[in-house]
Formats: structure tokens, sequence, C-alpha cells
């Protein structure tokens, strides 16, 4: 347990600093592009003074480490800023549209996992069989198809030739949850708004199976793997000896240790989950941060794009530590130690 302990406290400060480098890069990165900020933010008849005023209001008239210095100094306030555009502070913007992500995320994950784990038992059963290379097909056909293409065959199926599930927005209407928490599941599940909570359940359907269709694939072809290697462990031969059924072996002990190596490509495909949120939220319409990223590239705010790409840096670190974290508790070779 301590070398649990201690792997964990040198990952926490490996997140912090890959934060901080993260930051840096994202900054510096976002004044070489030669994207006219300040004069989305001034009036056609404004004269050079007041641009000089809102640039020393900024704090933009320094170098761009003192500008770094400003914004960094900022972040550790929880102030990110006002965005150029929806002329609003950052961190509500982002207050606002995280939580339908997350939910998106969440969803997504949850499917491709129901998705995952069936699959890559019956490629495991398919071993050495005779159609073994028709599954093998399939695998390789669904990794080569990403996200928003899935997307786009959603809406045509199941929006467009058989209208049976929503494809736009987040519900019908103005989803109104006063005092909520902003994940909306959530918060109409707690007030009992049944008919309200499917219909956004329903519009977060397509979405999140779009997601989850092009991360599975390669989920399923670890775990296989995964599967294939822990079949000829001692701990499995003697199992069989002992005469456990063989649905028994597979789904008691080859499963639970094929796990740990699917954990850790999760944990490190979460990054591409989450962001593959960008294109799926805009064919979508859905109101989330990668719609809000989009926008903000579009309309050069620059405060706004620093704001949306340090949450994504965050919410991927974060996801990632939690899951070195879960995989030390469950491998019995570090928990014991």
């Amino acid at each position: 347990m301590k070398n649990v302990c201690f792997l964990m406290a040198r990952k926490l400060v490996f997140v912090l600093v890959t934060a901080f480098v993260l930051s840096m890069i994202v900054f510096f990165m976002l004044r070489v592009i030669p994207a006219d900020s300040l004069g989305m933010m001034l009036p056609p008849s404004a004269t050079e003074a007041d641009a000089q005023a809102l640039r020393v209001e900024l704090g933009m008239d320094g170098s761009a480490l003192h500008q770094y210095q400003v914004w960094l100094s900022g972040v550790f306030r929880g102030n990110l800023g006002n965005s150029i555009f929806f002329h609003q502070p950052v961190t509500g913007l982002l207050a606002q549209a995280l939580p339908p992500t997350l939910e998106l995320v969440g969803v997504s994950l949850l499917m491709a996992l129901l998705i995952s784990i069936p699959g890559g038992i019956v490629l495991y059963l398919l071993d050495k069989k005779k159609i073994e290379f028709v599954a093998d097909f399939v695998l390789v056909l669904l990794l080569s198809v990403p996200s928003f293409l899935w997307g786009i065959i959603l809406i045509v199926v199941f929006g467009v030739l058989f209208p049976v599930l929503p494809f736009m927005g987040r519900m019908e209407g103005t989803p109104v949850v006063d005092g909520g928490t902003g994940f909306l599941l959530l918060d109409l599940l707690l007030r009992g708004q049944w008919q309200a909570w499917w219909d956004a359940f329903s519009h977060l359907l397509l979405p999140a199976l779009a997601l989850a269709l092009a991360f599975s694939p390669i989920v399923i072809r670890v775990l296989r793997s995964s599967l294939i290697e822990t079949a000829t462990s001692q701990y499995v031969n003697v199992a069989r000896l002992r005469g456990v059924p063989e649905w028994r072996v597979l789904l008691g002990h080859m499963l639970k240790n094929a796990a740990l190596p699917t954990l850790t490509l999760i944990g490190v495909q979460f990054g591409f989950l989450f962001g593959g949120t960008l294109l799926i939220e805009v064919i979508f319409s859905f109101p989330g941060i990668g719609n809000l990223m989009v926008q903000a590239i579009k309309n050069h705010d620059l405060p706004l794009i620093q704001g949306v790409a340090l949450v994504f840096c965050l919410m991927v670190l974060v996801v990632n530590f939690c899951v070195d974290g879960l995989y030390s508790v469950m491998n019995p070779r570090l928990r014991s130690a």
C-alpha cells in the first residue's frame, strides 16, 4: 500500500507539472497566431488611444511572458478573463458548457464498455476458428471509421431514413432547471421529471453512440489480446484441471486479469474520446465545451480558447490520474507491496 501511495504522489506531481507546461504551450502558441482579438473588442470609431487603454486594461501591453504571468495569476484566482465574443466571464461559459460534455462522454464511455466487453469475449472465443478472419475484417473496418463519420451515418439512418431518435440539441426546447448541478440527466432525475429526462436522454443517444462506436474497436482488440495471453497462465490451467466450467474460468478469472491492460488503454484513449466531442457536438448541435471551442476559434476569442484548452488538458490529466490510481488498486502486486 505504501508503494501505491508513493506512485500516486509521483503521478500527482507529474499531473501538476504537465498542466503547467501545457498551459504555457497553449498561451504562447496563441500569441503567434495572426489574429487581432483586440480589434474585435473595439468599435470601428476607436482611436489608437482607445486601443492602448484597452491593451493596458487587459494586461496586453507588456511582454508575452508578463501577459502569461497575469493570466496564470488569474487562473489561480478562478478568473480566466472575459470572452471577447460573448462579453461574459470565461469561467461562467465553461461552467455552462462542461456538464453537457461530461454527460455525453460518460454515456458514450458506458456504451463503449457495453460494446467492448462482449465484443472482446466473442472475438476471443472465435480465436483460431474458421470465421475468425470475418471478425477481424469487421474489427478493422470499424477501426477505420472516425467518430464524426459515425455521427453522420447515425443521423442519416436513425434521424432521417428511420426517424426514431432526435439528433439536434440537448432536448426539445430550452432546458430550465433552476438551482441544479448543470448535469441535466441528474437534475431531471432528482426532480422526478421522467418525460423530460427521457427527452434529454434520447437526445444523448446518437452522439454518444457515435463516440462509442469509434472508441470500442481498439478496446475490443486489446481485450481479446489480453484474454488470449491470460488463457495460457498457470492459474487458468489450474482452474481448468480442478474442473471449473469454462465460462466461470473466462468470466471469473481471465476477464478480471485481462481488464488491467484494457483499463490502462481506456485511460490513454480518453483524450481521443474527449477530443472527439469537438466535432460530434458541432454535428449534433450539442451545447457542450467542444461546440464552445469551435465558436471561440471561429471568432478569434483568445481568452475563451485558452480557457477551453486548459479545461481539455486538465480533464484528460485528471482522468489518467484516476485510471492510474484504479490500476494500482486493482493490481495485486502493487496493492500488496
